[in-house]
Parts: structure tokens; C-alpha cells; sequence
């Protein structure tokens, strides 16, 4: 039965240590409790209502983003509610009183949230999640929402590029970069939680024990320089730690000097592993000149019979400069890459935003809410929406947002426009459909069986090829088209018309 498959997964992750006995229901801003108050003051709380979650700008003038972090929001969801200390707490503040104190005391989360699976690529202004539910609830959820998908999203972004600019995105999972930034990130969860975002853009093992065993990553790691160190020779530390892992020798070369002292004792250590039936499995570069040093150490260690010996090289990298080390030639068949990674160096923020698009009236119908600016990119897109994805031969080619109620194209011609420039337009004849928002949560219940990590690769592994690879390019990629459909448009068009003072 798949309720029992739900109920079982989510027995699952309940029991990760990840997700054990956090209070979270805090980890929001003060606004949005003074908001509940104010709704609850004025008989609003109850109102119903829908909310979206969406981002403006792909960061790191990327042209994509993986979205990542539903599982996170989906277990805050599920533990939300309000502790003794935490209710002690708001009293102390003497801001609320003890009516709303009470109300909050049975705080449970009863709405519906639909969402984009997990390594689903999404673009600017297209809903990642729609959340539909009363107004008291809703409002309390919108800072920790956003922290956990903006965050993990983020880095699952930055994974993926960094990953595709070793050409080896087609290949996530069995790939070459290991993901290393636990002593860099901001903090632990930073480092757990990235370290999982970081398995969904594409890496393919993670240095962070405590993310391998909530999240079944595998886990990587040889030795630091003060392993070297603390034997009288390198060559004693080389023969000491293929001793201790005959099987998987993988040693650090640039202690002292990475092709006078380290590839040779690698080399002779090599031999021994190899007389007791054993591999060298590989060798690995943390500074210097990394394309030098790895076309070197390659000869070297070609020339020494070892031809599948790995070189791993690590030293502060980013997708840039893997970029230049592969044009320059350089002999590299693993990355470690941690800093870069960990904090998403270079785009410090994902900037999503949860904006209230609609109110359910008293016949079941929702009227569409709109927030106007003298910004045009930030006048929201109002209404229930859903996202609607066009393939053309198999590969993606435009995203329609539209009204949820509207009809999904099935194969008659589609005519889309750019909801800013509406006389770029173009006509869809042949392709496929697919919806993006899948049903996650219905009235507080878990419907959607939650998949393992190794799943959500996959998947974002699938989306991936699926693609324009000139949307996917690192530098300058192509804008990827998503519009709104002549029903969404007209209805924005006609409120920003009505609102207009």
C-alpha cells in the first residue's frame, strides 16, 4: 500500500538524529508572530489562503537553479509545534496575550503544500512550492521555509556547477568531486544539510561523517599534512597508513615536495602494496601549481607501471578554476572541493521569496492577490498557480505558468509570449506536457512518499540532460523562457489596473 510506504519512510526520517528533538518553531521572524497576532486580534486567523515560493535571479549569474530542501521543510512541518520553554518565552516578551498563548500551545500544521521534487531544475519567478492554508499558520512558516530552501538549493546550485565544469555531470554519482567543507561552512547544520545538497547537485561523496549517516552519502577522506608529520620520514607515513588501508592507499603528496620527495615515496610504497596484491589506489595534490604538478606526477607515475592510479587534487577550488586547469591540460581524475562549495563562494544568497497570491472565498473559488512595486520584477504573479513544462524531442524547452484550474495543453498548438516584451512570441506544435507541482502535503497529511537521497540525484542527474546545454553553460548561459499563459497575464494585467491610485 503506498499510505503504508508514506508512513514508513516518514518513520524513517523521524528517526535520523538530523531530525531528533529540534525546536524549531522559533526559528522564525518577529513579524510574522505579531502578524499571527494581528490576525487573530481582528478574526482573520482562519482566513484561507495560498501562498507561493519562488526566487528573481539565479545566482552566480547561473542560468538554472536545483531545488533542494524539501525534505527539511517537510519534517519542520511535521515536529512543528510550540514547547513550554518556547511559549515561556513570547510570555516574556510582553507582547502577546495569554489567549494567544493558549492558540499557540495547539499550534499543529493543517495545510496542503505542493512543491517541485527535489533536483528538479527551476527557474526565475516560477513557483517552487505553493502552500494553501489558514492564514495563522501559514504566516508562522514563511522565515524557516525560506531558510531551508534557499539554502539548500544554493548550494545544490553551486554543486552543479562545479561538477559539470569537470565535464563530468553525466556521470553524478560515480563522479570526481568529493564534497569537503565541513570546517568551512557557517555551522554544523550548514555543514550537514550542504553536504546533502551538495550529493543532489552532483558530487559524489562527502568528507562529513555526520551527513553520511543521516543521509546515506558515501563518505571520503585519506589523511592531513600532520599525519606526514608525525612520522620521522614521509616514507614511513606513506608505508604506515597503506598498512593500515591496504585496499583504498590513497596518499598526500605535497607535504614536503610533491615531485622530488612525494610521487617517488608514493611510488616505492606502490611497489610494496603491489608485492602483497594490492593497488595504489591514488595519490592526492593540495597545493602548488596544480596543472603542472598533475601532468607530472601522471608521467611519472605511467612511466612506473602505475597507469590507474588516481590523481585527486584539492587547494581551495571553484568551478572557475577547474575550468582553467582542464584547458590547460592538467591530469586530474578527482576533486575535493570544500570552501567554494560549502558556502557558495561568490553567491552568498539564493533570493527566494513567499508571497501571498490568493484567498479561498466562501463558494471554494480563490481570488487572486497581487503585491505591486514601482519595480516591475518584483510585482508578484498572482492566483492558484501551477508550472507546466514543454519538451520538444525529448529536451526542455519553455516553462508556462498558469492558473491552477486551467486545462494543461495536451497537443494542441501553444502560443507562448514574454510577459514583459509580449510581441516575442512562439508556437509549440509538437511536444510533451508535464506538470511540476506535485502534491507533497494534503490537510497536515504526508501524501507523497519522500524518496532517498540516491533517488533525488538521480533525478537531478535526468533534469540535467534534459536541458538547452546553452542554459547550463557556465558563463553567459541563454535565458530559458518561462511565461505566463494569456489567462495568468490578463488577470495580472487587470489587477494592476484596478489597484492603480
Amino acid at each position: 500500500m503506498v499510505a503504508d510506504a508514506i508512513a514508513e519512510r516518514l518513520a524513517q526520517l523521524r528517526g535520523l538524529p538530523i531530525y531528533q528533538g529540534r525546536q524549531e518553531a522559533l526559528l522564525t521572524d518577529l513579524y510574522q508572530l505579531t502578524m499571527m497576532y494581528g490576525y487573530y486580534r481582528s478574526g482573520n486567523a482562519d482566513k484561507e489562503v495560498v501562498f507561493d515560493v519562488f526566487y528573481r535571479v539565479n545566482p552566480c549569474d547561473n542560468g538554472y537553479v536545483v531545488a533542494a530542501g524539501l525534505e527539511q521543510v517537510v519534517m519542520y512541518l511535521d515536529s512543528l509545534r510550540f514547547y513550554p520553554n518556547e511559549l515561556a518565552y513570547l510570555r516574556s516578551t510582553g507582547v502577546f496575550d495569554e489567549g494567544f498563548l493558549e492558540r499557540l500551545s495547539a499550534f499543529r500544521f493543517h495545510g496542503s503544500v505542493y512543491a517541485v521534487p527535489e533536483g528538479t531544475v527551476v527557474f526565475p519567478n516560477e513557483p517552487i512550492m505553493r502552500l494553501e492554508g489558514r492564514l495563522f499558520e501559514l504566516q508562522l512558516i514563511e522565515s524557516a521555509v525560506l531558510s531551508f530552501i534557499n539554502h539548500q538549493s544554493l548550494i545544490a546550485t553551486k554543486a552543479a556547477r562545479i561538477v559539470s565544469a569537470t565535464k563530468g555531470y553525466a556521470i553524478a554519482g560515480t563522479g570526481p568531486v568529493s564534497e569537503f567543507g565541513l570546517r568551512r561552512a557557517q555551522n554544523a547544520d550548514a555543514a550537514i544539510f550542504g553536504a546533502r545538497a551538495a550529493y543532489i547537485g552532483g558530487c559524489s561523496s562527502t568528507s562529513n561523517v555526520a551527513a553520511g549517516m543521516n543521509f546515506g552519502i558515501p563518505v571520503a577522506g585519506t589523511q592531513a599534512h600532520s599525519w606526514v608529520q608525525s612520522f620521522p620520514t614521509e616514507l614511513d607515513a606513506f608505508r604506515a597508513y597503506a598498512n593500515a588501508y591496504p585496499h583504498n592507499t590513497v596518499l598526500l603528496v605535497d607535504t614536503y615536495d610533491v615531485l622530488r620527495s612525494g610521487i617517488p615515496n608514493a611510488i616505492q610504497v606502490g611497489r610494496e602494496l603491489r608485492e602483497r596484491g594490492y593497488e595504489l589506489a591514488g595519490v592526492r595534490i593540495d597545493s602548488g601549481d596544480l596543472a603542472y604538478l598533475s601532468k607530472e606526477a601522471r608521467q611519472r607515475l605511467d612511466e612506473a607501471g602505475f597507469v590507474n592510479t588516481r590523481i585527486i587534487v584539492s587547494d581551495d577550488l571553484d568551478e572557475d578554476t577547474i575550468r582553467d586547469l582542464l584547458l590547460q591540460g592538467a591530469k586530474i581524475n578527482g576533486w575535493g572541493v570544500g570552501t567554494a562549495l560549502i558556502t557558495a563562494k561568490g553567491c552568498p544568497s539564493l533570493g527566494g521569496v513567499y508571497k501571498l497570491s490568493a484567498e479561498k472565498l466562501a463558494d471554494g473559488s480563490y481570488a487572486p492577490r497581487i503585491k505591486i512595486s514601482e519595480n516591475p520584477v518584483k510585482v508578484t504573479n498572482p492566483g492558484r498557480k501551477k508550472v507546466v513544462r514543454f519538451y520538444v524531442d525529448g529536451r526542455a524547452n519553455a516553462d508556462l505558468i498558469m492558473l491552477a484550474d486551467e486545462a494543461t495543453p495536451t497537443g494542441e498548438p501553444v502560443l507562448l509570449f514574454d510577459p514583459i516584451h509580449t510581441y516575442k512570441q512562439k508556437t509549440l506544435i509538437r511536444y510533451q506536457a508535464r506538470e511540476l507541482l506535485e502534491p507533497i502535503i494534503e490537510a497536515g497529511r504526508l501524501v507523497s512518499l519522500l524518496p532517498t537521497l540516491q533517488v533525488i540525484q538521480e533525478r537531478a542527474r535526468e533534469e540535467w540532460r534534459s536541458i538547452p546545454d546553452e542554459t547550463t553553460r557556465l558563463k553567459n548561459p541563454h535565458v530559458y523562457h518561462v511565461d505566463l499563459s494569456r489567462l495568468l497575464w490578463e488577470t495580472k494585467r487587470d489587477l494592476v489596473e484596478s489597484l492603480r491610485v
